[in-house]
């Protein structure tokens, strides 16, 4: 990663000076500033059907920082999903379910908040109900994997320390349309779940969430996909 990066957290709101410690606990990686490299997708991310929104743009200076990779080849599909598990809000509808949770979290967790900055998958609407599929044993680890490529619905940047937070400088806005972005966001996420629905009738006999709680398995396993980028 380039020492000085540019990132764009998009917003309904301009946001000149980021607060450490507020916003949602129950985001994808807990407290923090969410943004991403793509300007395209901030703008996306920023728009409602019924209103405008904003793409905040900042430098971040990442010398010194302790940044969390989990789409590194260190890390697995299932690092990404036990750190979601942990913080959002997950319909788990039965003990298995529950079971599954706890597996992943104790197996394959890891404690976001020793970093300074956070990357990893943005969970979506859709990449969320992925999530929720694999831990209600519906779709395999692979499955699971491929789902992640579909629609290319982004990569985001968590900036998560007190630290972090003073690395980083606001440099301005542009306005994302509604009239455009939300379309550009709607297609996207439409796509994604007509390629997830045609991934699904074809047949996989790789391993669901209670084949990996049975067999114990953890993240050394080969069959674990990794967790890449595009």
């Amino acid at each position: 990663m380039e020492k000085l990066i540019t990132i764009y957290h998009g917003s309904e709101q301009i946001v000149k000076a980021p607060s450490f410690g507020k916003g949602r606990k129950h985001n994808d990686f807990g407290l923090g500033f969410y943004c991403t490299e793509s300007e395209e997708l901030a703008k996306e991310w920023a728009v409602s059907s019924l209103k405008d929104g904003f793409s905040n743009r900042y430098c971040l200076d990442t010398e010194h920082l302790n940044i969390l990779n989990l789409n590194s080849p260190n890390y697995t599909i299932l690092n990404w999903i036990a750190v979601l598990v942990e913080h959002r809000l997950f319909s788990i509808k039965t003990p298995a379910a529950r079971r599954a949770k706890q597996y992943l979290i104790d197996h394959f967790g890891i404690n976001v908040n020793a970093y300074d900055v956070i990357i990893g998958y943005r969970a979506d609407d859709s990449y969320f109900d992925y999530a929720e599929a694999f831990l209600n044993n519906g779709i395999t680890v692979e499955q699971l994997a491929m789902a992640m490529h579909l629609g290319k619905l982004g990569e985001q940047i968590v900036i998560k320390s007190q630290f972090a937070f003073s690395r980083l400088r606001y440099e301005g806005f542009d306005i994302a349309e509604k009239e455009k972005y939300y379309v550009l966001r709607k297609s996207r996420n439409d796509e994604a779940n007509q390629l997830y629905l045609q991934m699904l009738e074809k047949e996989s006999d790789d391993l669901f969430i209670q084949d990996i709680i049975r067999g114990g398995i953890g993240s050394d396993d080969p069959r674990i996909p990794g967790n890449l980028s595009e």
